[in-house]
C-alpha cells in the first residue's frame, strides 16, 4: 500500500508517571497526621501510572463477569467468573489495605492513608473498588456483634485476596458485601419485605428478594430483613460453616451502565442461614455506620475520577498543537483546565479532611464525629454531584479522540455518575443533611466551627457564611430548598479548606468563581485575573 500520509500532532501514550505525585494530596496526608505513607503512596502511584495497570484496568472491562448459576452437572453454584487481573487489581488494593486494613491498625493516620492510597488506585479500575470499599465499611456495624467481630475482624482486616468459596474460617482472608436494596423500596429500606425467622439455635432464615447486591462472590454479606422484632440486620455467609453453600440464589447479573467489571446481581434469599447484629428492630441504626463510610468512598471515589480526567486532559493540552502553538497555551483552553483543577483539588481536599474525621473518630474523638456527620451528607451529595459534568468536560478536551474507547475517557465518563446514586441519590443525601442538622443540632455548631477556622481571609466566604446563617435560621421550605442548601455547605466547606491549606492562586479562584459569582454555568469561565498557570502547575505533575 502506497503512503499517503504520516501521523503528526498526535498525544503519546499517558503511561509511566506516577498517580501519587499530587501536590494537594499529599499536602493533605502529612497535614492529616499520615506523611509516613507517603513512600508506599509513591510506590502505588508509580503501579497505577504504568501501562501494565491500565491493561488490567482495560481488560478487566472488556471482559465482563459471567454468571454461573450451575455446573456441568445440574448443580447449583451460583458462582460468578471474573477476568484475571480482576483478580490482580483486587490483590493490589487488598494487599496495599485499601479495605479494612486500617481497622486493625492502632496508629494515628491509619484511615488518612488509606484514603489517599484509595483516591490513587481508583485511578487505574473503579469497578472493583466497590468490594474493597464495603469491606471497609462493614467492620463499624459488624461490632454491633462482638463475637461476630472477634471471629471474622481479622479475616476481613487481612491483607491477602483469598478468591472462592469456601468456609471463612479456613481462608486467609474475607472479603464483606452489604445488600439492602429491594425491588419495592430502593432507598426506602423500611419497605423491604424480605423475613427473617429464628431458627431456635439463635440463628435467623431469611426469605426475600434483593434488587442490587454488588460482589456477589464476597464472604459475608450484611442485609436488612423484618424480623419479629421489626426490621433488623443480619450477616449471612456465602458458605456455611459445615461448608455447604448458604441459600443465597443469584438470579441475573445487572447490565449496568459504568461498573462494568464488577459483578452486580439480583438475589433470591431461599431460607438463607443467617446472623443477627445488633438487635432486632434496629437494623437500620446498626447498619447506618456502613453506610456513612462508604459514604466516605464516594467521595474519595469522585475525588479519584477528578484527578484522573484532569491529569488526562492536561496531558493531553501539553502535547496537541492547534494554531501554532500547543493548547495548554491558549487562554481559553487555559480557562477549563484551571476551572477542572479548582474542582479536583477542593474534591481532594474535603475528601481528605473527611477522612482524618474518620480517624480522629475511630480513636474517640467526639467533636470530630459530629463534623464527620454533618460534613459526609453535604460533601457526598456536592462532589459525586459534580464528577459527572468534570468528566465531560474532561473529555471534551481531548475532542474527537476522547469519544474513542480507547482513549479510557468514556470509561470515565460511564463510571461519573455511579457515586452520586450508590448509598443514596443526590435528594437522599441533600435530605439526610437536614436530618442530621435537625436530630443533632451540634452537627451545626461542629460545622460552622470548621469553616469559621477561615474566617475573615476572603470576603465571598465571609457572605456565604453569613447567608447560610440567615438559611438555616428559616426552616420553611428546607426540604424544597435542601439541594440549594447542601450544595452551598459544601462550597463553604471546601473554600475554607482551600484557602487554610491550597496556595492563594487555587483559594482565591475558588471562592472568586463558586461563592462570589464570578462563574458561568460551564467550566472554563473563570474570571480575569486568575493565575492559571500557577493553578495548573499542581495538576502538571502527573503528565509525561
Amino acid at each position: 500500500m502506497p503512503q499517503t500520509h504520516e501521523v503528526t500532532n498526535q498525544v503519546p501514550p499517558h503511561h509511566g508517571y506516577d498517580a501519587a505525585a499530587d501536590p494537594a494530596l499529599l499536602e493533605a496526608l502529612a497535614r492529616e497526621g499520615a506523611g509516613r505513607a507517603a513512600p508506599e503512596l509513591h510506590r502505588l502511584g508509580v503501579l497505577a501510572g504504568s501501562e501494565q495497570a491500565a491493561e488490567w484496568g482495560r481488560l478487566a472491562n472488556e471482559n465482563e463477569p459471567v454468571l454461573r448459576t450451575h455446573d456441568r452437572y445440574g448443580h447449583r453454584i451460583d458462582e460468578v467468573e471474573f477476568h484475571p487481573y480482576w483478580h490482580e487489581l483486587m490483590h493490589t488494593a487488598v494487599s496495599h489495605g485499601l479495605h479494612a486494613a486500617p481497622w486493625a491498625q492502632d496508629e494515628p493516620g491509619a484511615h488518612v492513608a488509606r484514603a489517599a492510597k484509595f483516591i490513587v488506585w481508583s485511578q487505574v479500575e473503579a469497578g472493583h473498588t466497590c468490594p474493597v470499599s464495603m469491606t471497609y465499611a462493614a467492620v463499624p456495624a459488624l461490632r454491633a456483634a462482638p463475637a461476630l467481630a472477634e471471629w471474622l475482624e481479622p479475616l476481613l482486616a487481612s491483607r491477602t485476596y483469598d478468591f472462592g468459596l469456601r468456609r471463612p474460617d479456613t481462608k486467609r482472608g474475607l472479603i464483606a458485601g452489604m445488600s439492602m436494596t429491594e425491588k419495592q423500596g430502593g432507598s426506602d429500606v423500611r419497605a423491604n419485605t424480605t423475613t427473617a425467622v429464628p431458627a431456635g439455635d439463635g440463628t435467623y432464615r431469611l426469605t426475600g428478594h434483593k434488587w442490587f447486591t454488588s460482589a456477589p462472590m464476597s464472604d459475608v454479606f450484611l442485609t436488612l430483613a423484618q424480623a419479629p422484632g421489626g426490621l433488623s440486620c443480619f450477616l449471612l455467609p456465602r458458605v456455611l460453616p459445615d461448608g455447604t453453600r448458604n441459600r443465597l440464589l443469584l438470579q441475573r447479573l445487572k447490565d449496568k451502565l459504568g461498573n462494568r467489571s464488577n459483578a452486580s446481581s439480583e438475589i433470591e434469599y431461599d431460607g438463607a442461614f443467617g446472623w443477627l447484629v445488633g438487635e432486632e428492630g434496629r437494623g437500620v441504626a446498626t447498619i447506618i455506620e456502613m453506610v456513612n463510610t462508604t459514604r466516605l468512598d464516594c467521595v474519595l471515589g469522585g475525588a479519584s475520577g477528578m484527578r484522573l480526567g484532569l491529569i488526562r486532559a492536561v496531558h493531553h493540552a501539553t502535547h496537541r498543537r492547534a494554531f501554532g502553538k500547543a493548547l495548554v497555551d491558549q487562554p481559553l483552553m487555559r480557562n477549563v483546565l484551571a476551572d477542572l483543577a479548582l474542582e479536583s483539588e477542593a474534591a481532594t481536599a474535603v475528601a481528605m479532611r473527611l477522612a482524618g474525621a474518620t480517624d480522629r473518630v475511630a480513636r474517640g474523638d467526639s467533636d470530630e464525629a459530629l463534623l464527620r456527620r454533618l460534613g459526609l451528607a453535604v460533601t457526598k451529595y456536592w462532589v459525586c454531584k459534580r464528577a459527572p459534568g468534570h468528566a465531560a468536560e474532561a473529555l471534551e478536551c481531548l475532542g474527537g479522540n476522547g469519544y474513542v474507547e480507547d482513549s479510557g475517557m468514556p470509561r470515565l465518563y460511564r463510571e461519573a455518575p455511579l457515586s452520586s446514586i450508590w448509598e443514596g441519590s443526590g435528594n437522599v443525601a441533600a435530605l439526610d443533611s437536614l436530618r442530621a442538622m435537625a436530630r443533632q443540632p451540634e452537627t451545626v455548631e461542629a460545622f460552622f466551627a470548621e469553616v469559621g477556622r477561615a474566617a475573615g481571609a476572603d470576603r465571598h466566604l465571609d457572605a456565604a457564611v453569613a447567608g447560610l446563617h440567615k438559611q438555616l435560621a428559616d426552616p420553611a421550605g428546607a426540604e424544597y430548598r435542601a439541594r440549594q442548601l447542601t450544595e452551598t455547605m459544601a462550597l463553604v466547606l471546601q473554600a475554607s479548606l482551600l484557602l487554610r491549606h491550597a496556595p492563594a492562586a487555587v483559594s482565591d479562584a475558588f471562592c472568586a468563581s463558586r461563592l462570589g459569582g464570578e462563574h458561568g454555568g460551564a467550566y472554563g469561565t473563570l474570571p480575569t485575573g486568575v493565575d492559571t498557570g500557577a493553578v495548573l502547575a499542581r495538576a502538571a505533575t502527573a503528565t509525561v
